[in-house]
């Protein structure tokens, strides 16, 4: 075989360019992450029931669709949340693989017949299934610097323009908006609703009757009159639109010619059309957007996407409104890509200067060097052909490569540099010798070193998939180095090499002299440092039983984890009040911390994004959340400065604020795994246990947990039971006043 390409160098330089071009085009097409696809495929279910309690909530809404999520494909477990302010999320995870939209498909399909079986309220509110990740992959600010707009001005900008835009950008799972749109207030005053004998139900019903769009038809539509010459269409006045036109509304009127307007029983304003989150940004009012990752979706093309479509709308929007991104998840991504790439051409480089030194002539370095681009081009397109992406694990298995590619076709030029100068031949037959010596050594290298990568490939689970990575690379590198070293390297002995070179020390200056001598004189070295150590093996055995016995010993003791723990430029803020805490007592409480990464991490943190009433461990007036944006890494140098060590100084300053059970946390290495390092623990109730009963015990197992040390930041999933005020119904009565049950609630 090597003697077909050797007789036809051009062909094999065919070759090697196809290899190249495939690479080319595959390396613009291959998407770009920082880990491979490692989550497992997860659906969402969240739905709200107003006004109703945990316990409720985990009765009539989350057991009732848990029960109809049976038979979904790939389905791994299932966990859920049910919390005190009526709202509830189900999280189906999937195994690795799996399809996200069929997934979501089944899963829509499961529900819609648990709609049904749901109270009346939820139906209404409707229930929501989406494929995003549980983590944001990008949160965005808008702000009035100089707060000349509210919060209301801000929201109600942000839900009418930019929310559309991003909701539908290719990637985007899910948008969530820490802010609200205008809606018309009506405060209803009970006195009055008494004194005229009304209830909240008759002036509900008044507003419904003259605030409504209705299609009033056209004057001469088909079929028409003979003779009709003109087409009108007829409008009636459209839906009402300030306070004053809903101030006129008629509530009741009576045969004298009196009304009861909505003015007198209610004061009416332009307001909110919901109060739950009170945004700030470095103390200024805000309106926040979480953007999540649609599953599957690449995370730096989605938040490319994004930032763009928010800087073509920046133009059009209204004075003093900015936008920052207090969590970007990119720029780390592209830092940590863009160093292994810098990694990769070092050791390309460093490869060269070790060939050229050793070897000693330019000719000879040349062949090997000519390899590395076109067996790691070639890489790129296995690559893609096996549906990977550019990802630190794939770039630093290239990186490992790179030894071991060139080695073939350094075995190829030194063998004909050998044969040409104890046989005396010329470059071409020394090559077609030579090659009949070592194609079956360089083949079976090949297959010796892929038997040790390639079984990596068949790992299951997450960790699997992180093995495949370095398997399927460094495989494909491996293949393909030995098929440019049977294909173009002997071509290249054949038209490169020249007799002259001897046996490959054609340099004959001073500086390669000096480095031949010194090398023999190492060599001499260590030939005798064997030789003593042969006569003392005893000794050498003993040294190597201890040097293993410490390895043992450190290995037992070095911490473990599934992936390390970097500095990723983000850091968050989980903040807990009691559960019957309003949410101004939970904004001052934000504004604390605030004033506390203002105070002691201004030089770390550009600035603070901070929501009360959202947190992501529960929604209720007693949660809330801060997202710091951190300054650039080099502007914050030193492990004094890491968001690591910020979050530890925060874990205890903030502890000083006594209103609430405080958290910093740090984002984990794969955003898409969760929101937080550390590990999530689930408690089963077997035993038949009343809510009251799990709860306590649920109480006594975290208090053993935080009193363990290797332990910190413990806390309990979703919002806690909070004090209830019951209504007791007397039905009888209610059913002889004709009161319904709706009314009376």
């Amino acid at each position: 075989m090597a003697k077909f390409f050797i007789d036809r160098p051009v062909f094999a330089w065919v070759i090697a360019i196809i290899i190249m071009l495939a690479g080319g085009m595959a390396l613009r097409a291959l998407p770009i992450a920082q880990y491979p696809d490692i989550a497992p495929t997860t659906v969402s279910i969240s739905a709200n029931y107003p006004g109703a309690s945990a316990e409720a909530v985990e009765n009539a809404v989350t057991q009732v669709i848990e029960q109809q999520l049976t038979g979904l494909d790939g389905l791994d477990y299932i966990s859920s949340s049910s919390n005190s302010n009526g709202s509830m999320s189900i999280t189906l995870s999937f195994e690795p693989g799996t399809d996200a939209d069929i997934a979501q498909v089944q899963t829509q399909n499961k529900i819609s017949l648990a709609t049904p079986l749901l109270p009346e309220e939820v139906q209404r509110q409707g229930v929501t299934v989406s494929k995003a990740s549980g983590s944001f992959l990008l949160v965005t600010a808008f702000y009035s610097p100089n707060s000349t707009l509210n919060q209301i001005d801000i929201g109600d900008f942000v839900r009418s323009t930019v929310y559309d835009t991003i909701s539908r950008i290719d990637g985007v799972g899910s948008v969530q908006v820490f802010g609200s749109q205008y809606a018309m207030r009506i405060w209803l005053e009970p006195e009055k609703l008494a004194q005229y004998q009304l209830t909240p139900s008759d002036v509900t019903q008044a507003i419904q009757a003259q605030n409504a769009q209705v299609a009033t038809g056209a004057l001469g539509g088909t079929p028409s009159v003979p003779g009709q010459e003109i087409n009108v269409t007829v409008t009636l006045q459209s839906l009402l639109s300030t306070p004053e036109q809903f101030e006129k509304l008629l509530i009741r009127t009576t045969p004298a010619g009196g009304s009861v307007r909505l003015e007198d029983v209610a004061r009416v304003e332009l307001g909110a059309q919901d109060y739950s989150a009170i945004a700030r940004f470095n103390g200024k009012p805000a309106t926040g957007v979480a953007i999540s990752l649609a599953t599957g979706a690449n995370a730096l093309e989605t938040a490319e996407r994004v930032k763009e479509a928010v800087r073509n709308m920046s133009p059009s929007f209204p004075a003093d409104l900015e936008y920052q991104f207090p969590v970007d998840s990119t720029p780390f991504i592209e830092t940590s890509i863009h160093e292994v790439q810098k990694t990769l051409y070092e050791a390309i480089v460093l490869v060269f200067v070790v060939i050229l030194i050793f070897l000693q002539s330019f000719r000879a370095s040349l062949i090997p060097i000519i390899a590395v681009p076109v067996v790691l081009l070639g890489t790129f397109a296995v690559l893609l052909l096996f549906g990977m992406s550019i990802n630190t694990l794939t770039m630093f298995a290239m990186v490992l490569a790179i030894g071991l590619l060139v080695d073939d076709a350094i075995v190829v030029v030194e063998n004909v540099e050998r044969v040409m100068h104890e046989d005396g031949l010329s470059p071409y037959d020394a090559t077609v010798k030579s090659m009949q010596q070592i194609t079956g050594a360089l083949v079976g290298i090949a297959v010796v070193l892929s038997a040790v990568f390639v079984p990596m490939a068949f790992f299951p689970g997450s960790a699997g998939i992180i093995y495949r990575q370095f398997s399927v690379t460094i495989v494909s590198a491996m293949a393909l180095s030995v098929l440019i070293a049977v294909v173009l390297s002997p071509a290249l002995c054949a038209t490169l090499l020249k007799p002259s070179s001897g046996n490959g020390k054609s340099w004959h200056m001073t500086p390669a002299r000096a480095f031949n001598s010194g090398f023999d004189k190492l060599t001499n070295a260590y030939e005798g440092a064997v030789t003593r150590i042969i006569r003392r093996r005893w000794i050498m055995l003993a040294t190597f039983a201890v040097i293993m016995a410490v390895t043992g010993l450190l290995f037992v003791r070095l911490p473990t984890a599934f992936l390390p723990d970097e500095d990723q430029g983000t850091l968050m803020t989980i903040v807990q009040l009691p559960e019957s805490a309003t949410l101004e007592r939970t904004a001052a409480v934000m504004d604390d911390v605030r004033k506390y990464y203002a105070a002691n991490e201004e030089d770390n943190i550009m600035g603070l994004f901070t929501v009360a009433g959202f947190s992501v461990v529960g929604q209720g007036q007693n949660n809330g959340m801060a997202f710091a944006a951190m300054n650039d890494w080099s502007e914050r140098p030193g492990p004094e400065n890491s968001v690591q060590s910020i979050a530890g100084r925060a874990f205890g300053g903030l502890s000083q604020i006594d209103e609430a059970r405080i958290f910093p946390i740090v984002p984990p290495p794969i955003r898409e795994m969760g929101n937080s390092n550390g590990f999530d623990l689930y408690i089963q109730n077997t035993g038949g246990l009343t809510h009251a009963e799990f709860v306590d015990a649920r109480n006594q197992l975290l208090g053993m947990a935080s009193q363990d040390p290797r332990l910190m930041g413990v806390r309990p999933n979703g919002s806690e039971d909070g004090p209830q005020f019951k209504m007791n119904l007397d039905y009888q009565k209610a059913q002889a006043l004709g009161v319904s049950v709706a009314d009376a609630t």
